[in-house]
């Protein structure tokens, strides 16, 4: 196999569901909020909003909130160090997909700095609770956007699992049955 440093970045990346309590450097969500931005959209329309919170007491507020309007009381995101909640337009084309690239370089970016990072969706279809949205609004995504995704970051506690991987890959082209 080929590799060189983004290859071997993608590899390592792990689901990180458990942080402990080494603050992120600003500078180096800083370069992760850039690296959102860069993420490839829908006919390049860049319609996110991007919000990174670093109050761990906002993080577990919106936790709570979240919690409950799923009926999860004791629900935390995993109280990570920082979240970066990825907003979209209601409605927009292709936001789904635009969001889930914006998430996708997020992660990678974190990992390339040995920060773990977890997708957390809960917020889908609950953004204009009364609550949540109040929440939404003190952290400043427009009333008219909806979340698709977050991701909490941090320092693992410990080392992530490493899972085997076994999505099957069909090939296809003259050198196939070689």
């Amino acid at each position: 196999m080929k590799t060189n440093g983004t290859i071997e970045t993608i590899l390592k990346r792990r689901s990180v569901r458990s942080f402990d309590e080494r603050p992120i450097p600003h500078e180096e969500l800083e370069t992760i909020a850039l690296c959102a931005k860069h993420a490839p959209s829908a006919n390049n329309r860049q319609e996110w909003v991007f919000v990174f919170v670093e109050d761990r007491g906002r993080i577990a507020q919106l936790a709570s909130v979240m919690g409950e309007a799923m009926g999860r009381e004791s629900y935390t995101m995993y109280a990570p160090q920082a979240l970066v909640v990825v907003a979209h337009k209601k409605g927009a084309p292709f936001g789904r997909e635009d969001d889930g690239c914006a998430m996708e370089n997020i992660m990678l970016a974190a990992a390339s700095f040995g920060i773990g990072s977890v997708w957390i969706n809960q917020l889908q279809g609950i953004c204009d609770e009364p609550e949540v949205r109040a929440c939404l609004d003190a952290l400043g995504v427009p009333a008219d956007y909806e979340v698709h995704g977050m991701a909490a970051l941090g320092y693992a506690a410990s080392e992530p699992v490493h899972l085997e991987r076994t999505s099957p890959v069909v090939w296809v082209g003259p050198d196939a049955d070689a």
